[in-house]
């Protein structure tokens, strides 16, 4: 598993037992010079990943997209496709621009400043494009946290509802 985008390492920190090795990599050095975790390696640039050429299985990039613009996320689409073996895993996790509260939370975000969202439209058009084929769609974060553990059934039940304030790509690479 690697977790492109993966900052300070919380995914890899929350999943990353879960695979026989889970790998992290990030433009920024300071962001992941705030983990302890030896699991992360710096990107020489947004396009550009420290793996080899079918070397991982399942890549996440968990709200990556919005920060890299034009033509450079295409590179990146097929610079995940180049790392990902036959028939691996890709999967986006993005803010949803049709939801109105994400895009308020989004526009007051400093971390944010320079983002530009990515509708599951595009999304699925950029991962095509790459030769990735769209397994599934799904659209989450509908209430807010201290409601979530209540009413999970109802959040689970609004998955393919398009105004979840997050949507998640799971796409397979070639065969």
């Amino acid at each position: 598993m690697a977790d492109v985008g993966c900052g300070r390492g919380e995914l890899l920190d929350l999943a990353g037992g879960n695979f026989a090795q889970a790998m992290g990599c990030d433009p920024s050095a300071s962001m992941l010079s705030s983990s302890a975790s030896n699991r992360k390696l710096v990107q020489s640039s947004l396009t550009e990943l420290p793996f080899a050429d079918c070397s991982i299985d399942f890549v996440t990039a968990v709200c990556v997209y919005h920060h890299v613009h034009g033509i450079s996320r295409t590179m990146l689409t097929d610079e995940i496709g180049r790392v990902l073996g036959p028939g691996g895993l890709f999967c986006i996790i993005e803010h949803n621009p049709w939801n109105p509260v994400t895009r308020a939370v989004v526009n007051r975000c400093p971390v944010d400043a320079d983002a530009q969202l990515l509708t599951v439209k595009e999304g699925i058009t950029l991962l095509e494009a790459s030769g990735f084929r769209t397994l599934r769609t799904d659209y989450l974060l509908f209430l807010p946290e201290c409601l979530f553990e209540k009413f999970a059934v109802l959040e689970r039940a609004l998955c393919k509802m398009p105004l979840g304030g997050q949507y998640a790509l799971l796409a397979q690479a070639p065969a």
